[in-house]
């Protein structure tokens, strides 16, 4: 892996380029250019991009999609499996629960805790919710390195400054609050009500056709 630091947009577009490989049989061949094609970039924004990490392609033909596959996965950590805890067992946490993302082997919700005494002890997609209370005690138990976060703003920075406490290394936060972490602690908002509204935006500017050129900032 490289020692210097990594554009974020690189390892997005990384994400991408796998979920497009998964589509080709092992043994099969894609130049820069069809995967390019594919996930609407540039082939030479596809070389930049894995050049970054090696060389993976065979001289003169492209990559051998089985390989590359795999050399991904590995950047990507995803030859591990990940557990993961969810804090908020509302509407959209049970919505996570049932999200057949985390029903992979490389990512596994493991814990699930709530504040709110009717849902403590209860089972909600085969996981019993706990106390928030015992977000420090219980992650180091079950081995917690990325935490999400589905409570309601006011909460949100508490439960990430226990999640930091119990140990996680990331945070996916889906609260409609901006929270602060620890340096070494990676951070990922979520923001669906600021999505919508970029969304409206593009709707309502269109004209004849043309969209007004945007480019969103990073989280």
């Amino acid at each position: 892996m490289p020692r210097f630091k990594i554009p974020e947009i690189t390892i997005e577009r990384l994400s991408i380029y796998l979920r497009a490989l998964s589509k080709f049989s092992d043994d099969s061949i894609i130049s820069s250019q069809g995967l390019a094609e594919i996930v609407g970039t540039t082939d030479a924004q596809v070389r930049k991009d894995l050049a970054y990490f090696g060389e993976f392609g065979i001289p003169g033909q492209g990559y051998q999609v089985g390989k590359l596959r795999d050399e991904i996965s590995h950047i990507l950590a995803l030859d591990r499996s990940w557990r993961l805890a969810l804090v908020g067992a509302g509407k959209l946490g049970t919505a996570l629960l049932a999200y057949p993302g985390f029903k992979r082997k490389e990512f596994q919700i493991v814990v699930v805790f709530d504040n709110d005494p009717n849902k403590i002890g209860k089972e909600i997609g085969g996981k019993v919710i706990q106390g928030v209370e015992e977000i420090r005690k219980l992650l180091p138990q079950y081995g917690v390195k990325i935490g999400i976060i589905t409570t309601p703003a006011e909460a949100a920075q508490d439960v990430a400054d226990e999640l930091v406490e119990g140990g996680v290394e990331g945070i996916l936060n889906f609260a409609p609050v901006r929270i602060t972490v620890p340096e070494g602690v990676k951070l990922k908002n979520v923001d669906l009500s600021m999505e919508l509204e970029i969304l409206s935006y593009f709707i309502s500017h269109q004209i004849k056709g043309r969209k007004v050129k945007y480019e969103k900032s990073s989280h």
